[in-house]
């Protein structure tokens, strides 16, 4: 059930709203809708503006949050995140440590899986905006810190980087980590990609780097291509301790 000030989504005529639940009003090209009928509302239920659209109500996930949540910057892609979560095989019974917040999305991701997300980012503003983020998620597991990561304490079953790294966080996600834990580590460029890889090595017995590509498809009458927008984003290291 809906409560007063939940993020939920309205949907319809090709449209999709971002809006919080209780006092106020939806303006739109299709007419204007009253929010305060959407607390105790639920998933599914049918609200119809002045002039007869009607929008359906959704539950945000974090693919939702990727798309709508407020930004510091440019968030990792949804692809990417899922490599980290498919490679490092977290689970509902890790602690997770994550760092370079940005504007929360990949801790939000990590938090609908893990036990706990501790999420570190040294600039305070970006770290307060992922904590609304976070809170708006309703993720009571997730947890943001506005330090440098390299004061954290604690073991960990995944240690995440997203960050301009350095061989010390490697080195500390290494004195980290659980035996049999896993580091994944986002580096947008080859040079820091490298950065990773020659740290890792010299610490960790099983490290792999994958290049990060996606190819959209479209289809249209003339036939079925790839898109022909950029597929490429970066590169995910993946070392297990």
């Amino acid at each position: 059930m809906i409560e007063a000030g939940d993020r939920v989504l309205l949907v319809g005529a090709g449209r999709e709203f971002f809006v919080r639940a209780g006092p106020g009003k939806l303006s739109t090209d299709k007419g204007q809708l009253e929010l305060e009928p959407l607390v105790g509302a639920a998933p599914g239920d049918v609200f119809t503006t002045h002039t007869g659209q009607e929008f359906v109500l959704r539950l945000p996930r974090p693919t939702d949050f990727f798309v709508h949540g407020k930004r510091s910057g440019a968030p990792m892609l949804p692809k990417d995140i899922g490599l980290v979560i498919a490679f490092t095989g977290m689970n509902r019974n890790d602690e997770v440590l994550d760092a370079g917040t940005g504007s929360g999305i990949a801790a939000i991701y990590f938090g609908g899986i893990a036990a706990h997300v501790k999420t570190y980012e040294v600039r305070p503003e970006f770290s307060a905006l992922a904590a609304k983020n976070i809170k708006e998620a309703k993720l009571e597991n997730v947890e943001a810190v506005a330090a440098d990561v390299l004061t954290a304490e604690g073991i960990y079953d995944v240690i995440h980087l997203d960050l301009q790294i350095e061989t010390a966080h490697v080195d500390f996600a290494c004195d980290h980590l659980r035996a049999g834990g896993y580091m994944a580590c986002y580096t947008p460029f080859l040079e820091q990609m490298a950065i990773v890889v020659d740290a890792a090595q010299a610490r960790f017995p099983e490290v792999h780097t994958h290049e990060l590509i996606e190819r959209e498809m479209t289809r249209s009458k003339r036939g079925t291509r790839p898109s022909t927008s950029v597929s490429h984003s970066g590169y995910i290291t993946i070392a297990r301790k």
